[in-house]
């Protein structure tokens, strides 16, 4: 069975840092772009980070950038968002989303809360 499982949410004060995981399971991990993504109450789900089957390639949305790390380690199916300097525009909860040629995972989310 694929899933995808994120961790590493809770609250933080602003500028405040928070690491993200997501681990996956019962797929091929290594050869997929893996993503995040974010949802506010009230907005649409929103891409975060993006980075390439081998970690070559990253990619983030003006918000984040200079902010934000997205990374993966292949050898333990698992993938990483370092947020630093968080701000409470960054409050959402966060989604990890496996990209292949055939097929999308999405895990079940986890609560970003940034408030002082």
């Amino acid at each position: 069975q694929v899933q995808l499982v994120e961790s590493g949410g809770g609250l933080v004060q602003p500028g405040g840092s928070l690491r993200l995981s997501c681990a996956a399971s019962g797929f091929t991990f290594s050869v997929f772009v893996m993503n995040w993504y974010r949802q506010a109450p009230g907005k649409e789900r929103e891409l975060v980070a993006s980075i390439t089957s081998a970690g070559g390639s990253t990619s983030y949305a003006d918000s984040v950038k200079g902010r934000f790390t997205i990374s993966r380690d292949n050898t333990k199916n698992t993938l990483y968002l370092q947020m630093n300097s968080l701000k409470p525009e960054d409050t959402a909860v966060y989604y990890c989303k496996a990209s292949g040629y055939r097929n999308n995972y999405w895990g079940q989310g986890t609560q970003v809360t940034v408030s002082s």
